[in-house]
């Protein structure tokens, strides 16, 4: 049910990362690596990801395609300025000219960070923002292991304040990924609770890139196809943890994803996520899935129309609520994950909902909602999700 072309819509966009999928192209990694000059490269890879094997794997494929490689490790889910430095620290001692992210959202992020560190030094502070990098980054392979960020797809690295806990977007149009390797075999590893996170996750930046108000025509296209991608999967990967095609799915479908955010922009779910991140230490995905349903149920007014084209995209009835049934199935999608239901259930304390709103009223990506978020906003839906 797509209204009539927008004449008026304009972008400027540009696909910078190659993507190589498929079952077994993680084993090409030495031969993109080369391809692209890498040398001495530091593979930035989280700790629960050496006992998989996988980093063993990466450094044999480096090795053999004749490229020193260097191990990071020393970050959390959650990266900040600290371990950011850290990481900008580890790759000037090794002299490294390239990156490796292997990992979650927060190895890709990492890697982005430390090459921002070393190829223009100063703090990570520095680059809050887009295109405040002084010196072009080094090259960087991504490598995802979960279907969640999309980070494989975008030039920012999102990296908290280490000392106020703020969310930072650093971007730069040389912080791409050069190449990005999607091998659902990487996923099977993860924890259920982590894919369960993570897909949620993708399945937020699918509907909320859908509705923004920086949606144009390049970026829905993206939206449409990440959400026809996911929608079906999301559950499928937890009932089938070993089905390679519903996870190949949920891998390309975040992708998709992640190219929409980087084409686009986000809305009042991320806005209202990242506080409780903050202030909790909630997982990025968790905190999502408390917010998004209550998001879908407000914006309502100003969305109707594109939310009942995500359900008829995928099969489900829109109904005379649109809003409300997208809302309901989002609902039902984290509950069968086993993702918390309520900020209550998530100990989130009813008298700190204040605080929240007004740190979420700051967030980037809140100024995109579809409906405009203010604090009042933000308390509402808070309330809402409580």
């Amino acid at each position: 049910m797509s209204g009539p072309f927008d004449a008026t819509a304009a972008f400027d966009f540009r696909l910078r990362t190659r993507v190589v999928f498929g079952a077994g192209a993680f084993d090409r990694l030495g031969e993109l690596a080369a391809e692209l000059g890498f040398r001495r490269t530091l593979l930035v890879a989280d700790r629960g990801l050496v006992a998989t094997g996988n980093v063993e794997r990466a450094m044999d494929r480096l090795r053999a395609a004749g490229v020193e490689a260097f191990t990071f490790h020393e970050f959390g889910a959650n990266p900040d300025s600290d371990m950011a430095h850290a990481a900008g620290e580890r790759a000037r001692e090794r002299d490294v000219d390239s990156f490796v992210g292997l990992g979650g959202g927060s190895s890709l992020d990492c890697a982005k960070a430390a090459n921002f560190l070393l190829t223009s030094g100063g703090a990570m502070q520095d680059y809050w923002g887009y295109g405040k990098a002084r010196s072009p980054l080094r090259p960087m392979i991504g490598v995802p292991t979960t279907a969640g960020t999309g980070s494989e797809a975008q030039s920012y690295a999102l990296v908290s304040d280490a000392r106020t806990h703020v969310k930072m977007a650093c971007g730069d149009p040389t912080a791409a990924f050069r190449v990005a390797i999607l091998d659902a075999q990487l996923t099977v590893s993860q924890p259920a609770a982590v894919a369960a996170a993570a897909g949620y996750d993708a399945l937020s930046h699918a509907v909320e890139t859908f509705v923004c108000t920086r949606r144009h025509p390049f970026s829905e296209v993206f939206s449409r196809e990440a959400w026809r991608l996911l929608e079906p999967h999301f559950q499928r990967v937890r009932d089938a943890p070993d089905d390679l095609s519903a996870r190949a799915a949920m891998l390309l479908g975040a992708h998709y994803a992640g190219v929409a955010i980087e084409a686009s922009m986000l809305g009042a779910a991320h806005a209202c996520a990242n506080p409780l991140t903050a202030r909790y230490g909630t997982v990025h995905g968790v905190a999502i899935a408390l917010m998004l349903p209550a998001v879908c149920r407000w914006n309502a007014a100003a969305a109707s129309a594109r939310y009942a084209e995500l359900l008829e995209l995928v099969g489900r009835p829109a109904g005379s609520d649109p809003a409300d049934a997208l809302a309901s199935r989002l609902d039902d999608l984290a509950a069968t994950a086993g993702l918390p239901r309520g900020l209550r259930a998530a100990q989130v304390r009813e008298d700190d909902l204040v605080r929240l709103a007004e740190d979420a009223a700051v967030q980037w990506t809140g100024r995109f909602n579809p409906r405009p978020l203010d604090a009042s906003g933000a308390l509402e839906l808070y309330r809402a999700a409580w």
